[in-house]
């Protein structure tokens, strides 16, 4: 019996040191960590429970010489913060972390089973693509991955850290994720390289610039979160994950943090600009009114005229989705309404409650927005908010114009509690364009068109822009004082927390994607 304990420690050994010292030593040379090393540093200290270690591949005719163990991907589970995680790591030092066959099964079966046990699934990308030995089966074993993103969506979370090149048809399981990492200047997503492009279309183009992070946070949309470097990264998962229930049947985590409940916002009653016109920071709203000023963004550098991130309220997390006039006023447009809809149907699957500060002119206008498909992009927003069935409540800062109004989680969509401040102006739209429009002639008849312009303003301005006329209707629930946001919308999410709605059965809805 001895001799097969040994024979099995010494299987053990050489699958834990599978990749060659050259690749091991070309990877660090790269500031790069190794699989084991990423997951080591993830999960909490000692809770690493691995699955397949002894896999190796069986393309025999493939050319591939020898059969390390692992096949280059490393999966278990493990916690973080004592919660139950299921985590693979593609290990670039064995052929590249090229997928095959074996590779992919290893990925199916942690994907099965964390769908079986209702807990997140992360990914620690690091390969390079189908394995081109095994032809079509490598084709085939992604096919089986896209397949269990889609049956997992909506159910656990599946997040995706990307950590080295991913490339052609290995960027579409994270494209199916819920969240995208990437890490500045060694995280590369593309569907074909800067080679292929040149070759292609004439354009020269760098790798980062085709495929790098902060092309992918602030271009394309496709990196939700950008970390300097693999720890922070790693940290930052972690973050994200104290937010997330475990799946779509259970509540997201509590930590009560100890910020009063009761705590007035003083420094919101002085926060809006004398002018109307003249911009403030939605930032500074919302972490005033959150527990400890505390707000994860989501995708911050991209669509920057609207806010969305996971923040608590009375230790319970919510996500946020807020107009940011600092950028374009804060219009939506078609990457804000698309940014932003993705959001809240994420919460909306994760039972994670919304709350919604409105501070929106309109959509922005434009020939490029309209030829882009702002109507179909803006769509989903309201698709979006109209499905969610999660706790809703929504606080009108100052600006709620036309059809944009309507969009931000308006009473009239489903909001359950809608609050306004005294500076809120609830109205077609603002008052300089209205008065255009409703006193045309009159303003082209006057003697004096732009003394009777500014008093038709001053008049249109104390009738229609303030939040009085949709309070008399109960468009919006109560106006309140700016310092007692905080108080009002734990009030709010402590009595919707029993909140249930029946759905019509059908099979899905037919989102405007």
């Amino acid at each position: 019996m001895q001799e097969k304990i040994d024979d099995l420690q010494r299987r053990r050994e050489e699958a834990y040191h599978a990749g060659s010292e050259r690749a091991v030593e070309r990877q660090h040379g790269k500031g790069k960590m190794l699989a084991r090393e990423r997951i080591e540093y993830f999960l909490d200290d000692g809770s690493f429970h691995e699955l397949d270690l002894l896999a190796r591949h069986r393309a025999h005719d493939a050319g591939l010489g020898e059969r390390p163990y692992t096949d280059g991907v490393i999966t278990g589970w493990g916690t973080v913060e004592g919660r139950k995680v299921f985590v693979f790591s593609q290990d670039f030092t064995v052929f590249g972390g090229a997928l095959g066959e074996v590779f992919a099964e290893k990925i199916h079966k942690l994907m099965d089973l964390a769908l079986k046990t209702g807990a997140p699934v992360v990914g620690l990308n690091d390969g390079a693509g189908a394995r081109i030995q095994e032809g079509v089966v490598s084709l085939a074993s992604y096919g089986g991955i896209f397949r269990r993103n889609v049956q997992s969506s909506g159910v656990v979370p599946q997040i995706s850290v990307i950590l080295g090149p991913c490339a052609g048809g290995a960027v579409y399981s994270p494209a199916m994720t819920d969240f995208i990492f990437m890490v500045r200047e060694s995280s590369h997503m593309f569907i074909t390289g800067p080679d292929v492009v040149k070759t292609v279309t004439g354009e020269e183009v760098t790798l980062e610039e085709l495929g790098g992070a902060m092309s992918h946070a602030t271009k394309s949309g496709v990196a939700t979160f950008v970390s300097d470097d693999e720890k922070a990264c790693l940290d930052d998962v972690r973050f994200l994950l104290s937010y997330l229930p475990a799946n779509n049947l259970e509540q997201p985590p509590v930590d009560d943090v100890g910020d009063d409940p009761e705590r007035l916002c003083p420094e919101l009653d002085s926060i809006l600009p004398d002018s109307p016109n003249l911009p403030y920071d939605m930032l500074e709203v919302v972490r005033s009114v959150v527990d400890d000023g505390e707000f994860f963004e989501y995708f911050p550098h991209w669509a920057k005229s609207i806010v969305c991130g996971f923040a608590r309220v009375d230790g319970h997390p919510v996500g946020v989705v807020g107009n940011q006039p600092m950028v374009l006023a804060g219009v939506l447009d078609i990457e804000s309404a698309e940014k932003a809809a993705r959001f809240v149907r994420t919460c909306d699957a994760f039972n994670i409650p919304l709350l919604t500060f409105v501070d929106v002119p309109g959509f922005l206008p434009g020939v490029d927005q309209e030829y882009g498909g702002i109507i179909r992009h803006g769509a989903k927003l309201l698709y979006a908010y109209c499905e969610a069935s999660v706790p809703r409540i929504s606080v009108i800062t100052r600006k709620a114009y036309g059809g944009a109004y309507v969009v931000m989680d308006s009473k009239s969509i489903g909001s359950d509690l809608s609050f306004a401040w005294p500076s809120a102006e609830l109205a077609v739209m603002g008052p300089q364009g209205a008065v255009e429009i409703v006193y045309r002639r009159e303003l082209q008849q006057a003697a004096d068109p732009a003394t009777r312009r500014a008093e038709l303003v001053e008049e249109y301005t104390e009738r229609y822009a303030n939040p009085y006329a949709a309070a008399e209707r109960g468009f919006v629930d109560d106006v309140i004082q700016p310092a007692e946001t905080r108080k009002k919308v734990i009030a709010g999410f402590r009595v919707l927390r029993s909140k249930r709605e029946d759905l019509p059965q059908r099979k899905h809805g037919n989102v405007p994607l």
